[in-house]
């Protein structure tokens, strides 16, 4: 797996995942809220597989390894 999200889109993936788990497991949400692992996990990882897909990468050219 080659890194394919950059230093931006990795901060709003994991903080937008956060936010939907933490509004999940308070109830203001649905379950659906649990959706929300995925975003975190891709920022983790630092790998989307849609990306590749749609031939798109938001990671600079040094960091992808």
């Amino acid at each position: 797996m080659k890194a394919n999200v950059g230093g931006i889109d990795r901060i709003l993936r994991i903080t937008l995942g956060l936010a939907l788990i933490a509004l999940a497991a308070t109830g203001t949400v649905g379950a659906w809220g649990y959706v929300g692992i995925v975003p975190v996990l891709t920022g983790l990882f630092r790998f989307c597989p849609v990306y590749p897909l749609l031939g798109f990468s938001s990671c600079p050219l040094s960091d992808r390894k």
